[in-house]
């Protein structure tokens, strides 16, 4: 029995090395942050007004469309098959972009790069499928850091290659078209999870401790006041649908975890404090993509790529490295969240909407860049407070 449980404890080893091969290779991208240059330069030779008003706008709705029912999607057919569909679409999505031309084809680029960044919830989800809850933490601490190092290495290699050795952004490009494939490749060897949080989840009388065990229940590492608000409330009106006997319960399963989803969110969002917080959240990430999807332009703007040296190499590694750090320090910081997690928001959303202003006013290349250094690294440690 011993020499189960052990053998049990190291199967976590294989998936999670696995999927941070994975996530180091779809995070090795050289190329993205030279993206607007390489559209309006010789290439493709596309003007600003075009990638701007025509192309970019195509990344933002494709991926808003494709958010919810890809959640959904990944978690009924078990994550492993929508990593293999993210590689397909960073691999189309990079081929697209070497070697398609025109408007439209790259219209048809930003589409499958927003499915392919839709998707990306099945790299953070995948992992809690395959390992026991005992290495959650750990495996969390790798799988992200993993792609923090990769888009750090890819940012700094990028800049290296093109300030130094001269190298096109074509090349760039087919460099970060052999990392996402390496990715694609890697997804192969990811073990088939045998559950999901919703559609496959185990019975709870299986899950479930008995009740004089402290053992956290599935979701535990979610919000403590939704936890206390969905106990309450599942008080009140009795057993769950899984714990009313079978004749019970929808035949129907998917619509009968579709409701029981629907349930989950009234009674986690009934408390007004969450729903405030989940509403600053979605505002402050709405914001945080735009200002990544249009940040190349306006730095092209500053300092037009055709006649001016381009570090956004250099800088989206400085503010990568920022970013990592400040998440990193919030840990150490002995404050009561509870009390002043407003107050902080409230600052540094200040300075986030400062940086913006600066960003947006300044005719200065180096302020832009400074700025945006500022936003980024704030915006981090925010969403880490949250």
């Amino acid at each position: 029995m011993g020499c189960w449980k052990q053998e049990e404890s190291n199967t976590w080893t294989f998936p999670t090395l696995i999927l941070c091969l994975y996530g180091f290779f779809y995070m090795m991208k050289p190329s993205e942050p030279f993206l607007t240059p390489y559209l309006t330069g010789p290439d493709k030779n596309l003007t600003v007004d075009e990638v701007t008003n025509h192309i970019f706008p195509v990344w933002t709705y494709s991926y808003l469309a494709l958010l919810f029912p890809v959640f959904l999607i990944t978690d009924y057919v078990r994550y492993k098959p929508v990593l293999l569909l993210q590689g397909v679409s960073f691999i189309v999505t990079w081929l697209l972009l070497l070697f398609a031309h025109g408007v439209a084809a790259m219209q048809a680029v930003e589409f499958f790069y927003g499915m392919a960044t839709a998707t990306e919830v099945a790299y953070y989800a995948y992992i809690y499928s395959v390992v026991s809850t005992d290495h959650y933490q750990r495996v969390t601490s790798y799988c992200r850091s993993i792609t923090l190092v990769a888009a750090t290495v890819a940012a700094v290699l990028g800049q290296l290659l093109v300030s130094l050795a001269d190298v096109s952004y074509f090349h760039l490009n087919a460099i970060t078209l052999a990392s996402v494939s390496l990715a694609f490749l890697c997804s192969f060897f990811l073990p088939m999870p045998q559950k999901s949080m919703f559609f496959h989840r185990k019975d709870l009388s299986e899950t479930l401790p008995a009740p004089d065990k402290g053992v956290p229940t599935v979701g535990s590492d979610g919000p403590s006041s939704c936890q206390e608000d969905k106990g309450s409330v599942s008080a009140d009106r009795g057993p769950t649908p899984e714990q009313q006997p079978d004749n019970a319960e929808p035949q129907n399963h998917v619509l009968r975890v579709l409701v029981q989803l629907s349930k989950d969110l009234r009674d986690c969002y009934s408390s007004r404090k969450l729903l405030y917080w989940s509403l600053w959240w979605a505002l402050a990430t709405a914001g945080f993509n735009q200002v990544l999807n249009y940040i190349q332009v306006l730095w092209d703007f500053r300092a037009p790529s055709h006649s001016s040296a381009v570090y956004n190499g250099a800088v989206e590694a400085i503010a990568t490295f920022l970013s990592s750090v400040t998440s990193f320090v919030v840990q150490y910081m002995k404050i009561n969240w509870d009390l002043f997690g407003e107050l902080a928001l409230g600052i540094f959303s200040a300075i986030d909407a400062g940086s913006l202003l600066l960003m947006h006013f300044t005719t200065n290349i180096w302020a832009c860049y400074a700025g945006y250094l500022i936003f980024k690294a704030c915006y981090m440690l925010l969403i880490t407070i949250a």
